[in-house]
């Protein structure tokens, strides 16, 4: 019923790298040839002091790429294939070398992270089969995604150690409190409630139900209406017979602000009162009936809530700046050769190639509180 929201897909954001796109229009790689038979998965790509990737580590890789962007309803043409491996074999050899100057300590603190981000997602997920569901859309497993994630977090950390970046209290509180910064921890008016939905569309096709078929939901909503309106506990209603996978597990609740929801449920949920239920409401996807738990007023998000999220923000624009020299050091020092002529860029990838330097977004995410 909402604008669905991808919970897993951030825990393996393998498309972007400091710098640029992993598919950037401007990366100078060699034109993509006439493809030829695949080399066995032990053949070695590329090799270096500490550094060792073969083709089953890079088709790996290729994979769990097209199987995000899938997910995420994008589509890799045929003439990004040669661009696609090239970037990805350069993040893969990157970060081999980092985590070869990686602490056993940042290692296990990295995959303490990356397990509490994975239940956040799962917690965070409509249930427990949607979570699946989504991984399985990824062409991921919860090992996998735990793994992946490790491997960043331990790479960034090493380069936060290595480049002596040290965002201080002081520099949050600043970055807080600047006026330029206001909008950021703009929280917008919200409202809290529950729901109960009885679809007229086939769940599994879409198709519209049949007017007979409307009919009846729509004499079964009737009587749900009068019901809650009589003081049944709307929780247990929504439970029992609300049709909207996304919420019936959790009571039939959702947080939203405006923009966010079909325009007749959004409009619904801002006219009433506390504790009211609304009329039976229509929208594309069926009957409602809604009750308002809470309405939230447009707020500044709490500086304790969003520090923690400044400080990343600071902490990317810091290696934004300087992890590309760095890389481009380290990568130097440890004498990377790439085997396969397909694979190597034209030019040294310094900045002007995808994965120049370690995963990580391609700027920093915005502290915004939300």
């Amino acid at each position: 019923m909402h604008k669905i929201r991808l919970f897993v897909s951030v825990l393996c954001a393998t498309a972007l790298f400091w710098g640029k796109p992993l598919l950037a229009a401007d990366a100078k790689t060699s034109p993509a040839p006439a493809a030829p038979a695949k080399a066995s998965a032990e053949t070695v790509l590329a090799k270096g002091k500490g550094v060792e990737i073969n083709r089953g580590q890079l088709d790996e890789a290729l994979t769990e790429f097209k199987a995000n962007a899938t997910a995420q309803g994008k589509n890799i043409r045929a003439e990004e294939a040669a661009m696609l491996e090239s970037g990805l074999l350069d993040r893969l050899i990157q970060t081999q070398i980092l985590l070869s100057k990686a602490t056993d300590a940042e290692k296990s603190k990295a995959k303490a992270e990356a397990t509490e981000r994975l239940q956040a997602a799962r917690t965070n997920a409509p249930s427990e089969e949607a979570f699946n569901s989504q991984l399985k859309a990824m062409g991921t497993t919860v090992d996998q995604v735990v793994k992946t994630m490790s491997e960043q977090v331990t790479a960034e950390a090493v380069l936060v150690r290595e480049l002596k970046i040290n965002v201080t209290d002081a520099d949050i509180k600043k970055f807080y409190d600047d006026t330029n910064n206001t909008a950021k921890f703009e929280e917008p008016e919200t409202v809290r409630a529950s729901h109960i939905l009885l679809m007229t569309q086939d769940p599994k096709t879409g198709q519209e139900l049949s007017k007979a078929d409307k009919d009846a939901k729509r004499k079964t909503m009737e009587g749900l209406l009068k019901r809650a309106r009589a003081g049944e506990d709307f929780a247990k209603l929504a439970k029992e017979y609300s049709e909207d996978p996304g919420s019936k597990d959790k009571s039939g609740e959702y947080t939203f602000p405006r923009g966010q929801m079909v325009p007749e449920f959004e409009t619904a949920a801002f006219a009433l009162k506390t504790n009211e239920v609304s009329d039976i409401v229509t929208t594309q996807y069926g009957y409602h009936i809604i009750k308002l738990s809470e309405h939230l007023p447009a707020q500044k998000v709490a500086f304790d809530n969003v520090s923690p999220r400044i400080k990343n923000y600071l902490t990317q624009q810091e290696l934004a700046k300087l992890a590309p020299d760095y890389m481009a050091k380290i990568r130097k020092e440890a004498n990377v050769e790439i085997l396969d002529e397909k694979l190597k860029p034209r030019e040294a990838p310094t900045d002007a190639l995808p994965g120049a330097t370690p995963p990580a977004k391609t700027k920093p995410e915005s502290p915004k509180g939300k």
